[in-house]
């Protein structure tokens, strides 16, 4: 009980200051391949939000979007099955973040795998992404070594810490 009320805490602190806003139209898409980009899919219909989906838009595809929501994770299993190495995948990521900021288009990052969706692979995409966000929401476990609370607070990002992946709803109304 105590760690859900500690959640809100930081997701009513975080709305109040932060008041970050995003524009429509959004594109969804994956920074490793992993099948977590379907469950935020599932969290912006729930949220009321429509995007895109492409999990392997390259920077030379940007359209018109204002915002990309990424969801970050590795999986092995996700790669393999688009014929994607991963220091292709790391590259597009690189190129497809850097267009977007060069372009104005905000960055939402989101880590809904939890720690199961950490570990050495995982973590080459986290590192490579989270830096470069405008806006992180993730699942609590996957924050265990409180790698998200770092980076965001050397880069000045907010964070919203939910207790697990349904909680990503709420923030995510509230920021468009």
């Amino acid at each position: 009980m105590k760690k859900i009320f500690t959640t809100m805490i930081f997701f009513i602190l975080g709305v109040l200051v932060f008041g970050e806003k995003f524009e429509k139209p959004v594109l969804l898409t994956s920074v490793g391949q992993s099948a977590d980009v379907q469950m935020v899919s599932v969290l912006l219909k729930k949220a009321g939000i429509e995007a895109t989906l492409d999990k392997s838009i390259t920077a030379d595809n940007l359209g018109e979007d204002k915002t990309i929501i990424i969801a970050i994770g590795g999986s092995s299993k996700g790669l393999g099955a688009a014929g994607i190495k991963v220091e292709d995948e790391l590259a597009r990521a690189e190129e497809l973040l850097k267009a977007a900021k060069d372009s104005g288009v905000k960055i939402v990052g989101l880590h809904v795998g939890g720690e199961q969706r950490r570990g050495e692979l995982s973590d080459k995409f986290v590192n490579a992404t989270v830096g470069e966000c405008d806006y992180l929401i993730v699942v609590e476990d996957g924050n265990k070594d409180q790698l998200f609370t770092k980076v965001s607070e050397e880069k000045g990002i907010p964070l919203i810490l939910v207790p697990k992946i349904s909680g990503a709803v709420e923030p995510l109304k509230e920021i468009f």
